[in-house]
C-alpha cells in the first residue's frame, strides 16, 4: 500500500483509484470526522485546481456547509412523504422519515461520511462531493455537489461519484 503525507491534504493511502485520508467538518451543530478521497493517479500529482478546491472549501466551510444544509433540507422537504409512502408503516416512517420543521432536526437523519475531491474536467471547475448517509435511503445516500465553493445540487450521492 502506498502512503503518503501531503500538506494540504494529510496522511494519504492510495486505494481504489484514489488517495484516501480523514478531515473534519461541521454539519448540523456537529464536528465530526469524515473520510477524505482525493481523485488522482497513484503517483499522487494533484492538480492545482483540486488543492484550490480543498483550500477553498476549507477556507469557506461554514457557508458553503449552510447552503448545503438548507438544500438538504428542501430536497427532503420535498421529498420525504413519498419516503414515507414506501415505508407503509407510519411508526417506521415517524423513525425514518419523520416530518421535521427546522434545519438542525437533520441532524438525527443525515451524516456526512465522505469528502471527495473530484478530477478536473475540461471546463476548470473546482468540483467537491459530500456524501451523506441518510436514515431514509440507506442504499443511494445523498451526495451533495460542490463545484466552485457554490453547491449546485443535493440528491441520491450517484450526482458526486
Amino acid at each position: 500500500m502506498k502512503m503518503i503525507n501531503d500538506d494540504l491534504f494529510g496522511k494519504l493511502e492510495y486505494k481504489n483509484n484514489f488517495w484516501r485520508g480523514k478531515t473534519t467538518i461541521r454539519m448540523f451543530e456537529s464536528k465530526k470526522e469524515i473520510r477524505l478521497s482525493v481523485d488522482a493517479h497513484e503517483d499522487a500529482d494533484f492538480s492545482k485546481i483540486q488543492k484550490e478546491a480543498f483550500q477553498n472549501f476549507i477556507d469557506n466551510m461554514e457557508d458553503i456547509i449552510n447552503e448545503a444544509e438548507k438544500q438538504v433540507y428542501e430536497y427532503y422537504e420535498d421529498n420525504y412523504e413519498e419516503y414515507r409512502d414506501m415505508l407503509g408503516n407510519k411508526l417506521e416512517a415517524d423513525n425514518f422519515a419523520p416530518k421535521i420543521e427546522t434545519i438542525p432536526e437533520l441532524k438525527k437523519l443525515v451524516k456526512p461520511t465522505e469528502l471527495i475531491v473530484r478530477r478536473v474536467r475540461k471546463n476548470g471547475k473546482r468540483r467537491l462531493g459530500l456524501i451523506c448517509d441518510v436514515s431514509w435511503d440507506i442504499e443511494d445516500g445523498l451526495g451533495i455537489k460542490i463545484e466552485n465553493e457554490i453547491v449546485e445540487e443535493v440528491g441520491y450521492q450517484d450526482i458526486v461519484l
